[in-house]
């Protein structure tokens, strides 16, 4: 079930990255066996507050949930906690980690919906002068200061890492809830200039490498229609997503794969099954 780029795409995905015309984008999988799965932490959350649904391992759900019965910010505030609780990172001179290997690209923007700063680590490591940013996408941080209002423009050497759903180390960053997912996709839409310049660039100029997500993730689906504007705008470059398959029967993985695969293609994504780990492997490979 690992893989699935024929020759064409991986030769267009090299192509890409030679070019500096690639943008890696980070889910939660690219932190897996280092922070705890958001599932894990949602049922833990479900089990202490009482959660009555059925879905208590969606931690988007759960969250929303524990906002409504304490107030918006305990959510985050114990996603920060259990940050500075575990004071944990990848381990970076494993050669197959995958924040080694995509730090070791020569690619200008890395773009994130993860709250941890690994990216930044990882381009450190490798001696590059990475930057930290956020998205503000909500009035809490609509004011926090920003490298690209002075102009600057990421190069391979000197790098930004964005995170589109904030990072932990501002907790009214973070984009968790129910509520905070819709704020954001409204809020964007409303001022696409919370998205500065060069990510936009990114989005529309650069073919997207999605590293990290779930085939049956509903935040990478959001994510994906939030981006679709920019996508569709753009000169429809190929877009590529490294994705655990389903962990049902045999059968039904190949359903799930066929049916993702044709979804994802109405934006011209196409889909590598296999781990994080899996997928660096086989782009350090062909690289």
């Amino acid at each position: 079930m690992r893989g699935s780029f024929n020759d064409k795409e991986w030769e267009i995905l090299g192509q890409r990255i030679k070019d500096k015309k690639c943008t890696p984008f980070l889910g939660a999988g690219a932190c897996y066996g280092v922070l705890p799965l958001g599932a894990d932490i949602a049922k833990e959350w479900a089990k202490e507050y009482g959660y009555p649904l059925a879905d208590s391992s969606n931690l988007i759900a759960v969250a929303q949930f524990v906002a409504l019965m304490t107030d918006p910010m305990v959510p985050k505030d114990k996603i920060v906690a259990m940050f500075k609780a575990i004071n944990k990172s990848p381990d970076y001179d494993n050669t197959s980690e995958p924040h080694r290997v995509l730090a070791g690209l020569p690619l200008p923007i890395y773009i994130t919906t993860n709250y941890d700063n690994f990216m930044s680590q990882a381009l450190i490591k490798q001696d590059k002068d990475a930057r930290q940013e956020l998205c503000r996408w909500n009035s809490a941080v609509r004011d926090n200061p920003s490298a690209f209002d002075n102009g600057f423009v990421p190069t391979a050497a000197n790098p930004v890492v964005f995170h589109l759903h904030g990072y932990n180390a501002l907790s009214e960053s973070l984009v968790l809830t129910e509520d905070d997912y819709l704020d954001f996709l409204v809020n964007i839409s409303r001022d696409e200039k919370l998205l500065p310049a060069p990510i936009q660039k990114a989005f529309t100029g650069t073919s997207l490498l999605f590293v990290g997500y779930s085939i049956a993730d509903w935040n990478f689906r959001v994510l994906l229609r939030s981006l679709a504007r920019f996508l569709e705008s753009g000169l429809r470059r190929t877009h590529f997503a490294a994705m655990k398959p389903p962990t049902s029967s045999e059968d039904m993985k190949q359903k799930a794969q066929d049916y993702l695969s044709k979804y994802y293609e109405n934006i011209d994504v196409r889909v590598y099954w296999g781990t994080a780990t899996d997928f660096v492997e086989d782009l350090r490979k062909h690289l």
